[in-house]
């Protein structure tokens, strides 16, 4: 939930300063973990650690707050254990399990992804639909900085949008209120939206080609979309829990009137339940 890198400390300890890992759980069914950042330690400590483990990662981008948590999730490095992770290819060509080789190899990192215990396997996706056991993943490109996935995921009755990282399509010295076509098409209708609200207005002005967005947009794109819940998400790890409060306070205000319902501020530990 935090965006750019771990920022643990006791100003955020409500909130939380593992980077970006949610997880969706049907009972029955393997999990679905969408991003690999440092938060999937935590996810792995609930999860079978005797090589039992399947489940599936989509992966938004390969920027490292969203992918460093692999060779300590624990359940995955069993043997007999299987992970399938989702991501894009990169635009010079280089596929994800190329990606993860490059960066994931001696001298940056004592381990190989080739030497870890466990089936881990990579496919490149984008812009398709795709089935992960009984859900239905749509896959679309998003703005950012660089290549990345969005992923709305339809299951057991209930439609999650995922777009962690994601920026207003016009870059000027005002975002504006255009949304892309993919994101509106991730996020129409969607029981849950979990989106990037990294920014005030204030800060985006400043860093307006970081790939991120306000507050103030991400409200929009949920009311645009149609959305029930927002979950704000990516937060700055400049803000401590009062600042993600008032961003939270400022959201709700936002909202207030509109199709939105719920607006929460994403939390380690955070759980939304359907019946």
């Amino acid at each position: 939930m935090r965006g750019s890198t771990p920022c643990p400390c006791e100003a955020n300890s409500r909130y939380g300063g593992n980077t970006a890992c949610v997880a969706l759980e049907v009972q029955g069914e393997d999990p679905i973990i969408l991003d690999l950042g440092t938060g999937l330690r935590f996810f792995g400590d609930t999860q079978p650690k005797d090589g039992t483990f399947r489940g599936t990662a989509l992966v938004t981008h390969i920027h490292w707050d969203h992918v460093q948590g692999l060779p300590f999730f624990v359940p995955a490095l069993a043997p007999g254990a299987q992970l399938d992770i989702y991501g894009p290819t990169q635009a010079n060509g280089t596929t994800l399990a190329g990606a993860f080789d490059e960066f994931m190899r001696p001298p940056f990192f004592p381990v190989m992804v080739s030497q870890l215990p466990g089936d881990i396997r990579f496919h490149d996706v984008a812009d398709t639909t795709l089935a992960v056991g009984n859900a239905k993943v749509m896959v679309r490109s998003v703005p950012h900085v660089g290549e990345t996935n969005g992923y709305r995921i339809d299951w057991d009755g209930t439609s999650v949008a995922y777009i962690s990282d994601h920026q207003s399509p016009v870059v000027a010295e005002d975002e504006g209120v255009t949304v892309a076509d993919s994101v509106l098409e991730l996020a129409q209708g969607a029981d849950v939206l979990i989106h990037d609200a990294q920014y005030w207005p204030g800060e985006w002005r400043k860093k307006n080609d970081w790939g991120h967005c306000t507050v103030d947009y991400a409200v929009h794109v949920a009311r645009v979309a149609g959305v029930k819940t927002l979950v704000l998400f990516h937060h700055d790890p400049a803000h401590d829990d009062a600042e993600v409060d008032r961003v939270l306070e400022h959201a709700r205000l936002c909202a207030a009137g509109t199709c939105v319902e719920e607006v929460v501020a994403a939390a380690e530990g955070l759980t939304i339940s359907f019946d």
